[in-house]
């Protein structure tokens, strides 16, 4: 049956496509001496999010296996193997449907995509986290929403200056400004405190291009450049430059919210992130 061809060509493509997964065992090793200095908590991150990669890489591996030799009369079909089949042939992530008992959503990141740039998103996470892993050094810029887990990474930045300036971590926020590097590999370096991120976008606004905003503002070394403007027509999703984080102390005046601490600032403007366009 044709369905059913074009089924097993989807599910050859994905296999072949599925990376290995990270050999943890070897990347704990390497990580041991690192987990003794400073930079400890991003090693600690890099840890996390292979782990995490691996059970999902391996759950796709396993189910699209355990589907391909049920459709070849090799398995009887199960629920999950019927619900899997169903989401591939829809274009849907496994998992998307809360009722269907096959699940890769479950072991992944928010998302709202369908499954071929889902599953390309993927392959750049991985991309990522292996060069990450192999020269065991935090790129010079990261892909924040490339992570499984973006909050942990920011709570790494805190504690890394909360030890390096010995001061109390639950007295420290994140800061954020934006850089005036346009992309990624304009970065020339590590910031001397906290690091550098990219990957977000401004709906309904954009920032103004760095190039066009004067002289910068120097921050611990940083060029920071620009201000929010209104959006081109027809543009939803603008992207923003080179983002630069840092931890600091927190200041007596700052209101403490579920979101984390308001300053209150006419100069700063207190945006919400989210992870996917439904806000969530």
């Amino acid at each position: 049956e044709r369905r059913t061809a074009a089924l097993k060509s989807l599910i050859r493509d994905l296999l072949d496509r599925n990376p290995e997964p990270f050999a943890l065992a070897e990347l704990q090793e390497k990580a041991d001496p690192l987990l003794r200095e400073e930079s400890a908590p991003f090693v600690v991150v890099l840890l996390q999010e292979c782990t995490r990669m691996n059970a999902l890489v391996e759950r796709i591996r396993s189910s699209l296996d355990e589907l391909l030799r049920g459709l070849n009369g090799e398995l009887n079909m199960s629920e999950p193997m019927e619900h899997l089949a169903e989401a591939l042939s829809l274009g849907e992530v496994p998992g998307r449907n809360p009722f269907h008992k096959q699940s890769w959503e479950k072991l992944a990141w928010w998302s709202c995509k369908s499954l071929l740039p889902w599953f390309d998103d993927l392959l750049r996470r991985v991309d990522q986290l292996r060069e990450w892993a192999e020269a065991m050094a935090m790129p010079k810029s990261l892909w924040l929403p490339g992570l499984f887990n973006p909050t942990a990474f920011l709570t790494a930045v805190k504690q890394v200056t909360a030890r390096k300036q010995k001061l109390p971590l639950d007295n420290m926020a994140i800061e954020t400004h934006v850089s005036g590097f346009l992309a990624p590999d304009a970065v020339p370096g590590y910031p001397s405190e906290g690091a550098f991120v990219h990957g977000m976008f401004m709906q309904g606004a954009r920032w103004l291009d760095p190039r066009d905003a004067g002289e910068p503002e120097v921050i611990s070394g940083v060029p920071c450049a620009g201000h929010i403007i209104d959006a081109r027509l027809k543009e939803v999703l603008a992207p923003l430059p080179v983002v630069f984080v840092r931890a600091v102390e927190v200041r007596k005046s700052w209101v403490p919210t579920s979101v984390g601490f308001l300053r209150n600032d006419p100069k700063v403007y207190e945006c919400p992130v989210y992870q996917t366009t439904m806000r969530g």
